[in-house]
């Protein structure tokens, strides 16, 4: 089936997969630009952190090719 991921009999939407592991990577992410002291120039995070995770979920969408395709 198009759009869906069979996990364990289980249906899940693709793009519901996609989102919780661009949720992960996102926290990743977000870790190492702490580590290295990157948020000290943006004035507003959590508008940060959503870009990198729309771009994230882009990207992993784009790989995959699942979700509107």
């Amino acid at each position: 089936m198009i759009g869906e991921i069979s996990i364990s009999g289980v249906y899940l939407p693709a793009l519901l997969v996609l989102a919780i592991v661009a949720t992960v990577l996102t926290g990743i992410a977000t870790r190492l630009l702490t580590l290295v002291s990157a948020y000290r120039a943006i004035v507003y995070r959590p508008i940060v952190d959503l870009a990198i995770f729309v771009l994230i979920l882009g990207l992993l969408s784009l790989l995959t090719g699942r979700p509107g395709s």
